[in-house]
């Protein structure tokens, strides 16, 4: 699959779905409503798709309860769960260059991305968590003669799970795959920009043996189906991951309603630390493009502000400017794209705005920053470096969720600690030192939920991701993620 006259075929041929899915079938809103979904690369319209109200979120909530409480899934042993999870992940494997194309259509990332790193992504963590079923006890309290007191993992019952686009299968993977393998009933609502592979996972499931009810798809927009799903009265827990503003009102949404439990993993504006006894240079400026670049910076945990030791801040500039030159944007279905277009107009336009306020606030621009126009679209914008960039700054301060880099020199390591974790977000961080007694302990003192150290962004489904302040709570990922999908049930038998 390296051929762009290969993509553009496929693409023509694609099959878009655009009904939600409930109880096992298509279906469509009740009212008829529907919106569009648009391809930012070309800004060509792909579909009108199912606009779901309340009246479609009442119904979803009914049959994921129905199909909960009647038991054909949270009471199915736990080797039949492993089964039908592990026949999932080979089924999107085996529809890899489908769902690459879904996501690569829908969000303007990449296909060769999706290909190579999302689909597989997915695939891998409904095989993770599948394999872990079998392996997971319960425990037995010591409470002492005459009594016996066990602790045991239960499901919640009816799992909601509110998914961005930047990273639609891989999202809907990291939420849907544990709670179904804790044996929950789940209604997934993918973003309005991204649809489609989320409703091609749930003929996926269903074909794999998922019952019919307790895996549903919601499409429609935030403020009307997410809003329902946040206040609905009959949900258990809700699982989000998007904007801090959003995951504010998914959490106000619950205190109006029910208590339900919400689970957040909100904004980032993740700090990468380069220390001057950093012996490869090269490679750290690599992977700092890379942590900025990659999925045209759309990516919570994007390393976007680099800090940079005084002594080596122009040279390190310089080779991260040469960098920057092989991540410019390009057609999506391209093989040799590095870089796709930003997920929408309305996103490009944002991203635009404060790279004209960066430059406004005193920033130098040293690269890119400009929107380009490619097969019609101006959906595409420059990998973009500002050097002088204060903590103060607007750049600094928010997260931008582009292609974007604010850079700024430190001078010592209690410096470079301050101004990381003086922000607002504790979602992730970098360093890059080669000296092991600063590494541990300046790792220690970053207030991240991941240090990645002397690379960027590390993750894999074994380990928790998620962090802290208003980055939000809870983890995705690992065993820990079961946390959000079960609780803790005590059963004391007095014997005599």
């Amino acid at each position: 699959m390296t051929d762009l006259n290969t993509w553009q075929r496929l693409a023509g041929q694609q099959r878009l779905i655009d009904v939600a899915w409930i109880d096992g079938r298509a279906h469509a809103a009740q009212d008829g409503a529907t919106f569009a979904v648009i391809n930012p690369a070309t800004n060509a319209l792909l579909a009108r798709v199912t606009a779901c109200a309340d009246a479609d979120i009442d119904k979803a909530v009914r049959v994921a309860r129905h199909s909960f409480d009647s038991g054909p899934w949270a009471r199915m042993l736990p080797r039949e769960r492993k089964a039908i999870l592990l026949r999932l992940s080979e089924l999107i494997l085996a529809h890899r260059e489908e769902l690459a194309l879904l996501d690569s259509l829908s969000m303007g990332k990449p296909v060769m991305d999706a290909y190579t790193l999302d689909v597989p992504g997915a695939a891998q963590v409904f095989a993770w968590y599948a394999e872990s079923l079998d392996k997971l006890y319960d425990q037995v309290a010591p409470t002492g003669p005459g009594t016996l007191a066990t602790i045991t993992r239960v499901p919640l019952g009816v799992i909601a799970a509110v998914v961005p686009w930047n990273f639609p299968l891989d999202m809907a993977a990291w939420k849907v795959a544990p709670a179904l393998a804790a044996g929950n009933s789940v209604i997934l609502k993918p973003a309005e920009q991204s649809p489609f592979s989320a409703l091609r996972l749930a003929e996926l499931a269903l074909e794999a043996g998922v019952p019919p009810g307790v895996f549903n798809v919601v499409t429609g927009l935030g403020e009307q189906a997410g809003r329902a799903l946040g206040l609905h009265p009959d949900i258990d827990a809700l699982a989000f991951t998007g904007s801090t503003q959003v995951g504010k009102y998914f959490m106000q949404y619950a205190a109006q309603s029910n208590l339900k439990q919400v689970w957040l993993e909100c904004g980032g504006k993740s700090p990468n630390l380069v220390f001057a006894d950093c012996q490869d240079l090269d490679l750290a400026a690599e992977k700092a493009a890379f942590g900025i670049f990659f999925n045209q910076g759309e990516v919570c945990s994007a390393n976007s502000r680099l800090l940079v030791e005084r002594s080596i801040h122009d040279e390190f500039v310089e080779r991260l400017q040469e960098k920057a030159r092989h991540w410019q944007p390009g057609d999506p279905l391209d093989p040799a794209s590095r870089m796709g277009a930003m997920v929408d107009a309305r996103q490009a336009a944002r991203v635009m705005d404060y790279i004209g306020q960066a430059s406004t606030d005193g920033a130098r621009r040293v690269a890119g920053g400009e929107r380009l126009t490619i097969n019609g679209s101006n959906n595409f914008i420059q990998p973009t470096l500002f050097t002088q960039v204060s903590p103060d700054m607007r750049l600094s301060r928010e997260e931008v969720f582009g292609p974007v880099l604010a850079i700024t020199a430190f001078d010592d390591e209690d410096h470079a600690v301050r101004m990381a974790n003086d922000h607002i977000y504790a979602l992730a961080a970098s360093l890059w030192s080669d000296d092991l007694n600063r590494a541990h302990r300046v790792a220690a003192r970053l207030n991240a939920g991941t240090v990645s150290v002397n690379t960027v962004d590390a993750l894999d489904v074994s380990v928790p991701f998620g962090g802290g302040k208003q980055s939000g709570f809870g983890r995705d990922l690992s065993l820990h993620s079961f946390d959000k999908y079960t609780q803790l049930k005590t059963t004391w038998f007095q014997l005599r």
